[in-house]
């Protein structure tokens, strides 16, 4: 009897192979599994493999050339990434097109992965007509690179900058850890990025829980969205054996109030600016008035993932279950929040402040709620 997992999941280096989500393996139908209340991807994750893996050495990343292991074999963003050919993901795509509105390619701080993005591109646009986006390793790229890319008709670009300040990306990404990773470089990438591909095509990714406060997040969720581009949310979430292994995922309250700031400032509904803050760089005021924060609140939006939109204009990345686990505490809703999910959000915002109640009053019949934390 054939083991189908081995059939189909090989090794081999792109750009002839790929690694894949654990998620996306499963919507493709090469993994068995269901999704925690029926939740869907529609986005293929891929993630471009070589037996010598990826040179950076971040704190956090599971993919660090530091952490133990064989490339192949070590998680990512808290799942595992099996290795199919390109050949077949091609055919269980085809297989499934009405199902699938976006794919990702994500690079890894190699110099061959340039070269190879654009090929891994072309193969997938010239197959059929889902857009394609690009997670890219600005260490090793060009404004040219970039062009290359636009060329390969992908259609989004994504700069992983992660940390909200200069120190804290030298502590986890540069120097502190001896990688190749330079701030000035990732924000200058973003900003080419988005005059070649335009307004609202090109962003980063931001991780909350890092060791900054919500203040500094803020203010860099806002630099971005001044620039054209918009954010991608994550919370922390230790990967096994990394260098920060030890360190927990951020308070649910603090996550809750950088979901809801991320929301406001790329929908320019407010902004830093009018955004009040602690001593401690809390946020304490939004800058909105209390009843469009509350009607805010109560769509459930602004805490659903923040990703790559298929062309039907809904997020198309919405990557259930990436950065917590499958439960009631979950982070990053890859569907629409229920009103029990709402009633547990407006509780989880004001857990770090128990006598707050500007988020609870429409939690009160539901106080009888397991507890969110």
């Amino acid at each position: 009897m054939f083991d189908m997992d081995r059939l189909y999941e090989i090794g081999g280096e792109s750009p002839a192979y790929l690694r894949m989500s654990l998620a996306a393996a499963m919507t493709l139908g090469l993994k068995p599994g269901l999704f925690y209340r029926n939740a869907r991807l529609y986005c293929i994750n891929l993630l471009l493999t070589y037996e010598d893996g990826c040179i950076a050495r971040c704190a956090y990343c599971g993919l660090s050339s530091k952490r133990p292991g064989s490339y192949n074999q070590k998680s990512f963003i808290r799942v595992t990434w099996p290795t199919y050919s390109l050949e077949e993901i091609i055919c269980r795509i085809k297989q499934r097109e009405d199902k699938i509105k976006r794919i990702c390619i994500s690079m890894v701080t190699r110099k061959r992965a340039v070269a190879h993005t654009i090929e891994v591109c072309q193969r997938l646009r010239s197959s059929f007509d889902i857009p394609v986006s690009l997670l890219i390793s600005p260490t090793v790229l060009k404004r040219q690179d970039l062009v290359d890319f636009r060329g390969a008709d992908a259609d989004k670009i994504g700069v992983a900058i992660d940390l909200a300040t200069e120190e804290l990306f030298d502590r986890h990404r540069g120097k502190g850890v001896r990688g190749p990773h330079r701030w000035d470089q990732y924000w200058r990438c973003l900003a080419e990025s988005i005059d070649i591909f335009g307004e609202g095509n090109a962003g980063s990714h931001f991780m909350v829980g890092m060791g900054e406060t919500e203040e500094q997040m803020a203010l860099a969720i806002q630099k971005v969205r001044d620039m054209g581009g918009r954010t991608h949310l994550f919370s922390f979430f230790p990967e096994p054996d990394s260098a920060m292994a030890h360190v927990p995922p951020p308070p649910i309250d603090q996550y809750r109030r950088i979901q809801l700031a991320r929301y406001l400032i790329d929908n320019r509904l407010s902004d830093t600016s009018q955004f009040s803050f602690s001593p401690e760089g809390r946020i304490e005021d939004f800058g909105i008035g209390a009843a469009e924060l509350d009607e805010i609140i109560e769509s459930g939006e602004p805490f659903r993932t923040s990703g790559c939109e298929g062309y039907d204009g809904e997020v198309a990345c919405n990557r259930p279950y990436a950065n917590s686990r499958p439960g009631p505490g979950i982070r990053n809703f890859p569907f629409p929040p229920t009103k029990q999910d709402i009633q547990r959000i407006r509780m989880q915002l004001t857990s770090g402040d128990l006598m707050s109640t500007r988020f609870i009053k429409k939690a009160e019949p539901f106080l009888a709620l397991p507890s969110p934390f």
